[in-house]
């Protein structure tokens, strides 16, 4: 005959079941939520060149699954930017990947600069 086992009496003891039922199903945040037809429009371009922005990696983009872009909401502000230089300075689009790199090179550099000033000025002095 078999013993019998005795109930859990404890918190400790308790077994976790494992069965949780979510209400609301609660799916990823996707950052990629623009067309590409709402990016050329918002954009005033055509859509082949924001596609060629993508493929010279101007501009950030995702493919799903039936090969069409998705954007992030910011894409319309960097093509913007790309239009600035490529108009205000005559450079060409391989030049304005390597001026775009540089920029967000020297905005993190700036944004790491100030963290490190803010503890600075947040320790006491170690005298």
């Amino acid at each position: 005959m078999r013993a019998q086992q005795r109930p859990p009496t404890g918190a400790a003891e308790k077994a976790d079941t494992g069965a949780h039922y979510a209400l609301v199903r609660i799916y990823p945040a996707d950052p990629y939520r623009l067309s590409l037809d709402t990016v050329a429009l918002r954009s005033g371009l055509a859509p082949d060149l924001v596609r060629r922005f993508v493929a010279l990696g101007l501009v950030d983009a995702q493919r799903d699954g039936l090969g069409r872009l998705w954007f992030r909401a910011g894409a319309p502000a960097a093509i913007a930017r790309v239009q600035r230089l490529r108009t205000g300075l005559s450079l060409n689009y391989a030049a304005i990947g390597l001026v775009l790199d540089l920029l967000d090179r020297i905005d993190r550099l700036e944004t790491a600069l100030r963290r490190s000033e803010r503890s600075a000025e947040e320790r006491p002095p170690w005298t």
